[in-house]
Formats: C-alpha cells, structure tokens, sequence
C-alpha cells in the first residue's frame, strides 16, 4: 500500500471515529430519555437527555482532538 493511500484511509477512519463519538452518546441518551419518558409521563425530560448526550459526544470528539494534536506535536519534536 502506498503512503497516499494509506493517509487516505487513516482520515477517513478518523472521520468515521468522530461521527461514532458523537452519535453514539445522543442515540443511547435520547433512547435513555424515551424510556424514562414512558415510564414517568414526563415527555420533556427527552430533550434534556439529548442535549446530555450532545454534550457526551462533545467531550468525546475534544478530547480525541487534543490527543491527536498532541501526538502530531511528539512526532514533529521527534523529527
């Protein structure tokens, strides 16, 4: 495989990461807020859940940027 093609693939895998990262929280949030929704009456309470869970996803994608950029910095010092 070429060089190319293999950065190529490691951004598109770094895309697909970041879309799970905050797609996953909100999907699993907004089920969590539906099935309290049903079991109190409450149909506000989905809302909330989902910003929690935008919230979630949020931290999630910073804290995989920072280490990105921290391992990008490591490896131009090291260079």
């Amino acid at each position: 495989m070429k060089k190319e093609d293999r950065q190529v693939w490691e951004a598109m895998t770094m895309v697909f990461q970041f879309g799970l990262n905050m797609l996953v929280p909100i999907f699993l949030c907004t089920m969590l807020g539906v099935w309290i929704s049903d079991k109190t009456g409450i149909t506000w309470i989905v809302i909330v859940f989902f910003f929690v869970g935008a919230l979630a996803g949020y931290t999630n994608i910073f804290k995989m940027a920072k280490r990105i950029m921290k391992d990008d910095k490591d490896v131009k010092k090291d260079k």
